[in-house]
């Protein structure tokens, strides 16, 4: 078996909508990067402190991706499954931990398999939970491919030894403050398995269907020379676009929902071909690689420091006090908001068109200049004091 499956559990949001991209995604190398080695730490110092609280024996890992935050993170993840697992004890006396678990799902999906985080198993429920670290992306449980891949995978093991009628799925992900919790019954889950997933998983793995272009495009290999995700985005470029105010109300917000996607589809184009020019030594017709700017840096402060004050020049520190974010690690979440949460303040955010998808409050438009400005006329009375 191999290291990583062609319809893995991860990729499944993608190739359940946009069947061929998971062969075609095969043909582009992997890159881990950095958020990606930053998440791989925190799920190894997950695992590690979930045994140690189950008293199983567990050696612990150590990565340059080690911090404060990772420390509190990791520590309030498995708070939240010891917790799952006390309020399952209530109901059953010898409920199971799995940790780590490899998971076969292959009956539906063609050499299908993954790693479930924390699973716990009762008499009579099954409950997924996933770690997610990431904060680019905010992960919701409801429908969750991924987790329902999980959820038949586990059942595959256990429904038989134990009459699980629901499956709960839990997607833990604390850089957003995110908890996200979503029960089916086992019933309604295998028929979504044999009547959706089972015919577009043997599609997928034969490269069949159609390509699909939409937000699961976000994290595919080959979406920079996808040539369905680049018609659907230069199908907005061709049209013959009037100024801003000769535009219908109507054509605004169709714009409006599409620029966003045109614009990062955009940056992946340019970011993929300087990759290209850089580091494989592709000529792009028309096009050159120059050094862009940079900031000048101090080789030595202390050597920069005794020649300034040789020279006569004393003036030449600053003190001030540390960031909040980094303040924040330096003192924990907790402690942080203990000890300073009453001192610190946050302006209105600017004001920000978004789609009402969005899970932020709509802002009170009447309110937000009076807001910002009282914030304002404090800060300059304490600075006067």
């Amino acid at each position: 078996m191999s290291s990583h499956a062609i319809l893995s559990a991860s990729g499944s949001h993608r190739w359940l909508n946009c069947m061929p991209s998971a062969r075609l995604e095969l043909e582009f190398e992997d890159k881990e990067n950095t958020a990606a080695a930053e998440g791989t730490a925190a799920h190894a110092l997950c695992e590690h402190k979930l045994r140690k609280a189950l008293k199983m024996r567990s050696k612990r890992p150590t990565s340059s991706y080690d911090s404060d935050e990772m420390e509190q993170y990791t520590d309030d993840y498995v708070d939240f499954v010891m917790e799952q697992l006390e309020i399952v004890k209530q109901s059953c006396k010898d409920p199971l931990v799995l940790i780590e678990q490899k998971l076969d799902f292959s009956c539906y999906v063609p050499q299908g398999f993954g790693t479930g985080d924390s699973i716990i198993i009762a008499d009579e429920k099954l409950h997924v939970i996933d770690f997610k670290y990431g904060m680019g992306v905010l992960v919701d449980a409801v429908e969750n491919p991924q987790m329902k891949l999980y959820g038949l995978g586990a059942l595959e093991i256990y429904d038989s030894l134990y009459d699980i009628k629901e499956v709960s799925m839990t997607i833990f992900q604390p850089r957003r403050e995110n908890i996200s919790t979503w029960t089916i019954p086992v019933e309604e889950l295998k028929s979504w398995a044999e009547n959706e997933l089972k015919p577009k998983a043997i599609l997928a793995i034969n490269g069949e269907g159609d390509y699909i272009p939409g937000e699961w495009c976000t994290f595919c290999k080959a979406s920079a020379k996808c040539r369905a995700r680049a018609e659907a985005k230069l199908e907005l470029a061709r049209c013959e676009f009037k100024l801003p105010p000769l535009l219908t109300d109507m054509e605004i917000e169709e714009i409006l929902h599409k620029i966003p996607d045109l614009t990062k589809w955009a940056n992946e184009i340019i970011a993929y071909a300087t990759d290209s020019a850089v580091n494989h030594g592709k000529q792009w017709n028309g096009f050159k690689v120059v050094e862009g700017r940079s900031n000048r840096k101090y080789k030595d402060e202390e050597a920069v420091a005794n020649v300034a004050r040789a020279n006569g020049y004393r003036d030449i520190y600053r003190q001030s006090l540390i960031t909040i974010t980094e303040m924040q690690k330096l003192m924990g979440k907790k402690q942080f908001e203990e000890v300073l949460g009453g001192l610190i303040y946050k302006l209105p955010g600017k004001p920000t068109l978004v789609p009402i998808t969005d899970k932020r409050p709509a802002m009170n438009i009447s309110n937000v200049n009076d807001e910002f400005n009282k914030i304002m006329e404090d800060e300059d009375y304490d600075k006067s004091k």
